[in-house]
């Protein structure tokens, strides 16, 4: 009988969608239209796409005339301040589209840069991203706070003056904004893009999403008491007895509880299961090509690796593609941190393996020098690799009591970053569930200390009392539990600054320290015969080298080099030509220069030969993938 209304919600889909015009025209988008009820998502599926809307108090829809952080922003709201900045800093902005999302909404990217210093491509780079995943809000926030922080700080603070006037920094606060609007006008959440995808694998698609059984706006948890024999065979919670209230549960093994606990809604395809197939399921950071492996099903033999949500091949969703074909378009970046929440920690690679067994000593001593420069910035209680430090933060199973080992992610982003495209990459995780301080004093951050300062800090907002409610067809239940969106993946608005501003911090940090080639004296001297040697002298003045060992190896970065740019038609006719440069000697007047270590002063030596009166003007060109470009003038000759 679900059958033919599941066909019925397809076809006002279908009408709905066809009615939907761009982003920017004059009909809107459903988070736009005011008048409509019900939220839309575009993709065909066989279950419902349009949802009930629902405005959280702690989100702000339109724009007011300050833009604070004691609340959550939509992404329209976010992009009106793109907008205005760049009007409002024409000289230090340039705000561009790099893509449209599935939906077709537009991925709006910034640069930061001192246009009158130089183009954006010819300067040491970093780039922050945020929103890849749908739910984890407050990573977009934190975007928009570094960049209204750049922006107001431009010509006050010395510090970051100098980085805006010497760098590029690439800013990009939603890389999936049909996830995160979905996210903020409804009950309803899901992992990345809302691009359809058969999660259970029953050969439909999106066919059993969340309920909002309750009519509160929020998919909260139902918990059961086990009654019958088949119950009783499958609970796998105890109300945890460390919380006399009866609000906490506590996982155990099958058969050994005496609750069951769902997510709010009902089976819709009736295979036992709830919820397990709502709207998208591909997970955009294990859609990289870095290590990707198959979905789930995709290894035939069985006794393979697989990776939930990765997608039908490397890059196949276009958020997941324009992050990387922009990346490789732009060489001169070695600086990344691409956001996500929910466990506070600086997350970087490798994914797959320890630390020391794959990556050089030389970065992996970069890396964890930024560990360290996190840390003291977030105070966050882990940073490390996801192999080995993020899988076995826990030092046990909190269900078998069995000690945790290292547990490989596979597509990753921090291992693209690493591996592929040579640079500094974190994934770092915001927030942290309320845990702020050990209440019970076991030795870990959880869920009952969540609670305990929920109770003691946040007025008992995050986590709903366990209410009465008859469901559909399990009969007596209990709908509560902590808050999903604004308490166990996002912190409540009041927390909202103090955790992105750190961050921010961090990511700021991690810019200043990009490698910075000067051009420190370019000396031309007079030989006999008519002949001028050119002497030039760089260093690097950053903190980083121009290339991480990992990017020297994949080639990501070309070595440092030099070259002398002189008038072709001086140079033409072989040994009759009116300029000959007569070092370096090859056919190729470049000089290769390696790769250019902080601190260090290299020179290069050019020897030309003026085979006509007067003098004549050249300019040295100085290139470095990452360390940035830089040349200058001079003249030759009497």
């Amino acid at each position: 009988m679900k059958y033919p209304l599941i066909l019925l919600f397809s076809v006002l889909v279908l009408t709905e969608a066809a009615a939907q015009k761009p982003y920017y025209g004059e009909q809107k988008w459903p988070e736009q239209d005011t008048a409509n009820k019900f939220y839309t998502v575009k993709g065909e599926r066989h279950g419902v796409s349009f949802f009930k809307k629902h405005y959280f108090k702690e989100v702000q829809y339109q724009p007011g005339p300050k833009l604070a952080f004691d609340v959550y922003h939509s992404p329209d709201v976010m992009y009106h301040w793109y907008r205005k900045w760049a009007e409002q800093y024409p000289d230090i902005v340039d705000l561009y589209e790099v893509a449209k999302s599935y939906e077709g909404r537009p991925i709006l990217q910034m640069t930061v840069t001192n246009k009158k210093t130089g183009k954006h491509t010819d300067k040491p780079a970093a780039y922050f991203e945020a929103g890849r995943h749908s739910g984890e809000v407050t990573s977009s926030e934190a975007v928009l706070w570094l960049t209204q922080h750049l922006l107001e700080n431009y010509g006050k603070d010395p510090s970051i003056t100098q980085l805006i006037d010497t760098k590029s920094i690439y800013l990009r606060p939603q890389n999936n904004p049909d996830g995160s609007t979905m996210y903020l006008f409804t009950a309803q959440r899901n992992r990345s893009t809302v691009h359809p995808k058969d999660d259970d694998r029953d050969g439909l698609l999106d066919e059993d999403p969340e309920e909002d059984l309750d009519g509160d706006g929020v998919i909260y948890q139902i918990r059961k008491k086990a009654v019958t024999k088949a119950e009783k065979e499958k609970a796998d919670f105890v109300i945890d007895p460390k919380d006399p209230s009866g609000r906490l549960m506590k996982r155990v093994l099958e058969g050994k509880g005496e609750w069951l606990i769902y997510t709010e809604g009902i089976d819709n395809d009736g295979d036992g299961k709830y919820n397990e197939d709502g709207i998208g399921g591909l997970d955009n950071h294990r859609n990289y090509p870095e290590n990707w492996r198959p979905d789930q099903g995709g290894d035939l033999t069985g006794r393979g690796y697989t990776q939930g949500g990765a997608g039908d091949y490397p890059l196949s969703e276009i958020e997941t593609r324009s992050t990387v074909l922009w990346l490789l378009g732009h060489p001169n970046i070695s600086v990344v941190n691409s956001m996500d929440t929910r466990v506070p920690m600086h997350l970087r690679p490798p994914s797959t393996s320890k630390s020391a067994e794959s990556m050089f000593p030389a970065d992996l001593a970069i890396y964890k020098h930024m560990d360290s420069l996190g840390l003291s910035f977030t105070g966050y209680p882990w940073a490390g690799d996801v192999y080995e430090t993020y899988a076995t933060r826990s030092k046990n199973d909190r269900t078998t009591g069995d000690p945790t080992k290292p547990q490989p992610l596979f597509g990753h982003g921090p291992d693209f970053g690493y591996f592929y495209y040579g640079s500094v990459w974190y994934g770092d995780e915001l927030w942290n569930g309320g845990a702020m301080k050990d209440y019970d004093k076991d030795g870990a951050y959880d869920e009952y200390d969540g609670l305990m300062w929920d109770d003691e800090a946040n007025k008992k907002n995050g986590f709903k009392p366990w209410t009465k409610f008859t469901h559909p067809v399990l009969g007596e239940v209990e709908i509560g539990g902590f808050h999903p969106k604004f308490f166990a993946q996002n912190g409540p608005a009041w927390q909202l600054e103090n955790w992105i501003s750190k961050q921010s911090k961090f990511n700021l940090a991690m810019a200043k320290e990009l490698p910075q080639i000067d051009l420190k004296n370019v000396n031309v001297k007079a030989l006999t015969n008519n002949e001028y040697e050119i002497k030039v002298t760089w260093s690097n003045s950053g903190k980083l080298p121009v290339a991480l060992e990992q990017a020297k190896l994949v080639k990501i970065v070309q070595e440092d080099r030099v070259t002398l740019d002189v008038d072709k038609a001086l140079l033409k006719g072989y040994e009759e030509a009116k300029v000959t440069i007569t070092q370096p000697a090859l056919f190729d007047k470049t000089i290769y220069t390696g790769y250019t270590k902080p601190g260090e002063q290299k020179e290069a030596v050019f020897k030309v030969k003026l085979n006509q009166k007067g003098s004549v003007k050249a300019k040295v060109k100085l290139s470095s993938t990452r360390g940035g470009y830089k040349e200058k003038e001079i003249t030759i000759g009497n």
